[in-house]
């Protein structure tokens, strides 16, 4: 190794020349995924920190439609030094305007006591104490404080008198902050807070209404949270009671901030591939300028060994300072722009330099750029002197030994592994990495492709008398010129982005695509048992209503499935949305209409048995459910053991009324419950009918179907944001690939325009030209990144979300001249020089 690293230090005396667009890929790579890993890393901190905070108390016990019983409460008492209680639930907000017209908003309601919050603060406009601004005022109206967009969009003012339910309520501050709203998960309307006892008599908090009951409990310090935690499963198994403390105050938002990263970091290791390709043509134009040394050290008795070890050692050097570059970026930026983005994420943040993140990144870079030099300097150590200096005239390609082909696979598998096991999305990181690898196998296809038919075209007599085209189209299929590397820098890129476009779009598409010819106009919960014939006779006299349904409405909480906790059953992944939380449960006596049978029988309509259950097909088998597996549901804090008699299909896409769970009637029926009604009707009808049925029955809540459309396209939009962010890497990765590419090319087109100067060729025919075949190459390249993306789009939406797939030609149309433009104009930054140069000064060189 001592003459190696003498000769590489000396040849390192010459400055990076060639190697910026080497540093510049491999930097950026690293930076990406170092930026992702540190915010998610801020991110996690935040969480952790504030877990107290974002919970509300240091633990949480919580109810499904009950408050606790004076046990559990007394148990809270005893081991907590307070105690929060808070009911959350959806109801519809009504305003009196001049002339008594009346508006309606659907808002989620905190109703709150004395103590909450135990930690954290609730940001006011005007500025005041949360007790104050929920004390009755003048007139005895309580306060209330809402959601500064459900003030806005109500036209309302402090001092504006609402109703909920039965109740007014005077509004005395615009919500700005509230502490524990990552514990809310997704909500259908805005928030409003009032005080728990001024809900008294508004009907809205009933028996079988739906509503959570949350108990807050601020903890002496040093309370063992696992052992409380197994302490009120002992003491109330049955009780349905679920817990939550500090250490997982929000289990659903670190599910998606994790999600999301891990997704993130896997379009990192994209740009880091794309940049693998810069690295390579980096890595190979150095060697092709090297070849005369190599050739001289060859012929003096250098062994291949040590030319592999003079360049790997200048690779490698190059390579640390890349990513160290990749890792300043990545780990400063978050750091500095870190106050900025605190106020814009919905969590909190805690911005430092982690060391786990840049850890991984660097580790990427490393083996990314191993792998992608071996490659080069395996075919310079493998050559003959004599093979050297014939590649001074004519190079020649071939492939390297086994043993370095064999050791790119295995960092490649390396590198894979790694990823699977960071992200710990096993199935979706294979799934990326083999849509990365089958992309860069077409894209290098689709160049050979490009090389042939250019070749075929230059030739065609058709293209007679088209000089500039025909230029273009012969460099385009020429040996040696840049269309593989713009391909493929350039293809992956795009690749990625319109992946993400299709997605993007079909996820916008989805829902409308998937509409049911006929949509309910609304949902209305929480119908009380005596009001439901009324219901039922008021909204079928309105004009142009169509169709009404109705079914009894509980929830409950799967505690077993066939005998074993549900917490630690064997069940399909995909199914696990149906343990977590509570769900929709009802009765009948017959089968709901739209539904089929697809195993077992439905009992007899005086059936007066043991409990009784149907359960939707696909997430029954999911769950590992046979006929005769028994069931625990807890409803209302009471546990129902039922044997599953039958499997239905459930089509979900319909939006009308559909249950996981369908149980008989003697099993349910004695329990305080409400109803959910559907109500089909004209668009002109959907305001009158809204104002009939909510001045009729203020208790009941309607859930408008275009709103509740219109909220989850929103929480799509904020996804798709952040993946185009992503995406944008990749692009931003591949376009300096495309630079140093057209860089690269630039001496041979510098003898080009010499030679088609000094054969009469005008500067407008040779720009021309040039411009011409970065277009085609361009094109073609998005072209195929096209046919890729959409592919990935395919798989994504149909494995991935289960949901049907179409073309979005659009964003595709966009792609492919996208593409084109980016390579016109890299192809022309650089055609300037050949231009401007003299055809003797050039030819003179070559002699």
């Amino acid at each position: 190794m001592s003459p190696a690293l003498r000769i590489a230090r000396r040849e390192l005396r010459g400055g990076l020349s060639g190697f910026r667009v080497f540093l510049a890929c491999l930097a950026l790579g690293v930076a990406a995924i170092a930026a992702v890993g540190s915010v998610r890393s801020a991110i996690d901190a935040g969480l952790r920190a504030e877990g107290a905070v974002i919970l509300g108390g240091d633990a949480e016990m919580r109810l499904t439609y009950r408050a606790a019983t004076p046990e559990e409460r007394a148990f809270m008492e005893a081991r907590a030094t307070a105690v929060s209680e808070v009911f959350d639930f959806r109801s519809m907000l009504t305003t009196t305007g001049p002339a008594g017209a009346r508006d309606r908003a659907l808002t989620q309601v905190k109703a709150v006591d004395a103590a909450y919050p135990l930690y954290g603060t609730v940001g006011l406009d005007p500025q005041m104490p949360l007790a104050e601004a929920l004390a009755p005022g003048p007139g005895g109206l309580p306060g209330a404080v809402l959601d500064r967009a459900l003030i806005d969009r109500l036209g309302l003012a402090v001092g504006d008198t609402v109703r909920l339910g039965s109740t007014a309520f005077r509004i005395s501050a615009a919500l700005t902050r509230e502490p524990d709203a990552g514990t809310s998960g997704f909500s259908l309307g805005p928030r409003s807070i009032v005080a728990r006892a001024a809900l008294e008599g508004s009907g809205l908090l009933g028996p079988g209404t739906l509503y959570e009951t949350d108990y807050r409990l601020r903890l002496p310090p040093g309370t063992d949270l696992a052992a409380t935690e197994d302490a009120v499963q002992a003491a109330f198994p049955e009780a349905g009671i679920r817990w939550r403390d500090r250490r997982n105050g929000a289990p659903g938002l670190q599910r998606f901030v994790d999600r999301l990263g891990a997704f993130l970091v896997l379009v990192g290791l994209a740009s880091l591939a794309v940049g693998g390709v810069g690295i390579s043509a980096a890595v190979r134009a150095f060697l092709e300028r090297k070849t005369d040394t190599i050739a001289t050290l060859k012929t003096l008795g250098a062994s291949g060994n040590t030319i592999f070890a003079i360049y790997f050692l200048q690779i490698g050097l190059l390579t640390l300072v890349g990513i160290a570059l990749g890792l300043a970026l990545g780990a400063g930026l978050p750091a500095l722009l870190g106050p900025l983005l605190a106020d814009e994420l919905p969590v909190p943040a805690l911005f430092d330099v982690y060391a786990a993140p840049l850890a991984e990144a660097a580790l990427y870079g490393a083996l990314t750029a191993l792998i992608f030099t071996v490659w080069p300097l395996a075919r310079a150590r493998d050559i003959r002197a004599a093979g050297l200096f014939r590649d001074m005239a004519a190079p020649e390609r071939h492939l390297p030994g086994w043993r370095y082909m064999a050791l790119v696979a295995g960092l490649s598998v390396l590198l894979i592994g790694l990823a699977c096991l960071f992200s710990g999305l096993w199935t979706l990181t294979l799934w990326s990495a083999f849509g990365v690898l089958a992309t860069l196998g077409v894209l290098l296809a689709a160049a050979a492709l490009t090389r042939r038919l250019a070749r075929s075209a230059a030739r065609a007599r058709a293209l007679r008398g088209r000089p500039m085209l025909r230029l273009a189209l012969a460099a385009v299929g020429g040996p040696g010129g840049e269309t593989a590397s713009v391909v493929l820098s350039l293809g992956l890129g795009l690749t990625v982005l319109a992946a993400v476009g299709q997605i993007d779009a079909n996820l916008r598409e989805v829902i409308s695509r998937e509409l049911p010819d006929r949509a309910p106009a609304y949902f209305f919960v929480d119908i009380q048992s005596d009001q439901i014939d009324g219901f039922r006779a008021r909204a079928g006299a309105e004009p142009g209503v169509e169709r009404i349904d109705s079914a009894p409405m509980l929830r409950g909480i799967i505690t077993r499935l066939h005998g074993v906790k549900a917490s630690e059953a064997q069940i399909d992944p995909d199914a696990a949305w149906v343990l977590r939380g509570d769900r929709g449960v009802t009765y009948a006596d017959t089968r709901p209409e739209g539904s089929t049978l697809t195993e077992g029988r439905w009992w007899p309509g005086d059936y007066a048995g043991p409990p009784l259950v149907s359960f939707a097909e696909e997430e029954g088998r999911e769950l590992g459910l046979k006929l005769g597996d028994t069931l625990t549901v807890n409803v209302l804090g009471r546990d129902i053991t039922a044997k599953v008699a039958n499997f239905r299909t459930v089509d979900f896409r319909s939006m009308g009324i559909n249950f996981l769970m369908v149980f008989n009637p003697g099993a349910l029926s004695g329990a305080p419950h409400t109803h959910l009604a559907t109500v089909y009707a004209t668009p002109a009808a959907e305001a009158p009918l809204l104002r009939s049925l909510a001045d009729a029955y203020p208790n009941i809540t309607a859930i408008r179907v275009r709103d509740a459309i219109a909220r989850v396209s929103g929480a799509l939009g904020e996804l798709s944001r952040a993946t185009r962010w992503g995406a944008a890497a990749v692009l931003l990765t591949g376009f300096t690939v495309l630079i140093g590419a057209a860089a690269a090319g630039e001496r041979r087109r510098v003898f080009e325009a010499a030679v088609l100067k000094t054969l009469g060729a005008g500067r407008g025919h040779i720009l021309g030209s040039f411009a011409i075949r970065a277009a085609v190459l361009g094109a073609a390249a998005g072209a195929v990144a096209v046919i890729a993306g959409g592919l990935a789009g395919w798989a994504v939406m149909v494995f991935v979300m289960d949901a049907g797939y179409a073309f979005e030609p659009v964003s595709a149309v966009g792609i492919v001249a996208g593409g084109a433009l980016a390579s016109l104009l890299a192809g022309l930054g650089f055609a300037l020089r050949p231009l401007a140069v003299r055809p003797a000064r050039v030819l003179r060189a070559r002699d």
